[in-house]
């Protein structure tokens, strides 16, 4: 259920509003806009509520009710779009964010001359992989700490902000003090531990949409984020699995317009993951870019041949840089900049 402030409402009065829900045993979500606010009201009675509980108040504007199982990350909820700030970088906003680096860190060289070629041909942030899920358990797992102490040096030697993945629920308070940014790969977008955690965290989080997940259960799985109070949500659409066997996964395009109608969080995507081979990363971002995304997360590798991990699907530094001339005129024809 979404109540709407009258324009003007105070502190106090917004305080009563809240002290209703509170009374009957729901939980509260708060959007301070700058000429509204917005209160959500969660439970799992609020279906049985009558809108005039709140619409009786002086103070309140208006009372719906959100009929989708997601409402925090709902534009009901917030109409504005996010933007999620990251040092001097703004993300879902006209910034086109390009983030970009091996799939796993392997090793110091690797990650510097990575760092290198992604920097200067205009990625704003470092991707790399400490620890890495994989199919198979014999498949190369990644470095973990010793890869997350290779990113922060890097990081630090290149003024570059870092994104890396977390796996473990218990592993977030102890990865947050190395990344920038947080990601959730796709097996974990409904790992409910792990949201519940991260939702603790203040860490700008990316999640990644699960292999075989809806946008409505993508968007259910980011209100796990946003309940627990962090607000940094960052979408990922890096492809699903359909019967298409041409491709490693189906890139969802759709998914672009249709998550900007309905939610205000920003999104990036992978064209990396749902191509599967480098020849055909470069199409998918360029269609990323037009469609609307607000950014890009790229598997760049100074010799994919050598990779550990997903070498087919990497970028060498020549091809990226290829792609960042193609993306940033892409970036000016749709109002955005790189």
């Amino acid at each position: 259920m979404i109540v709407v402030l009258k324009r003007g409402s105070t502190p106090e009065q917004v305080d009563v509003v809240v002290k209703r829900a509170k009374s009957l045993g729901l939980g509260v979500q708060l959007n301070l806009g700058t000429e509204t606010v917005v209160v959500a009201i969660l439970g799992g009675n609020t279906g049985q509520l009558a809108t005039d509980t709140f619409a009786v108040l002086p103070m309140v504007e208006s009372v719906t009710r959100i009929m989708k199982p997601y409402k925090l990350a709902s534009r009901e909820f917030k109409p504005e779009n996010t933007i999620v700030t990251v040092g001097d970088i703004d993300i879902g906003s006209e910034h086109f964010v390009v983030m970009a680096g091996p799939c796993a860190v392997e090793n110091e060289a690797q990650i510097t001359e990575a760092v290198k070629a992604v920097k200067a041909s205009g990625a704003c942030i470092l991707r790399g992989g400490a620890y890495k899920p994989r199919t198979s358990p014999f498949s190369f797992q990644g470095l973990e700490q010793v890869g997350l102490e290779l990113l922060v040096r890097a990081k630090k030697e290149f003024n570059m902000p870092v994104i890396t993945e977390v796996v473990n629920p218990q592993d977030v308070a102890f990865v947050s003090q190395y990344a920038d940014i947080l990601q959730v790969g796709a097996r974990n977008m409904q790992n409910f531990a792990l949201l519940t955690e991260l939702g603790k965290c203040r860490c700008p989080v990316v999640l990644k949409r699960g292999f075989s997940a809806t946008i409505t259960e993508w968007l259910t799985a980011a209100d796990y984020l946003l309940a627990g109070g962090n607000k940094q949500v960052i979408l990922c659409e890096r492809g699903i699995r359909t019967f298409e066997d041409s491709v490693r996964f189906s890139l969802d395009i759709s998914s672009i317009p249709v998550i900007k109608k309905v939610s205000h969080l920003p999104l990036i995507v992978d064209p990396s993951h749902a191509a599967g081979h480098y020849s055909l990363v470069p199409a998918m971002a360029r269609a990323a870019v037009a469609a609307g995304a607000d950014g890009l997360l790229i598997e760049v590798h100074p010799n994919p041949k050598e990779a550990l991990v997903d070498g087919v699907q990497s970028l060498t530094p020549s091809d990226f840089a290829r792609l960042m001339t193609e993306v940033k005129s892409l970036a000016k024809v749709v109002g955005r900049y790189v």
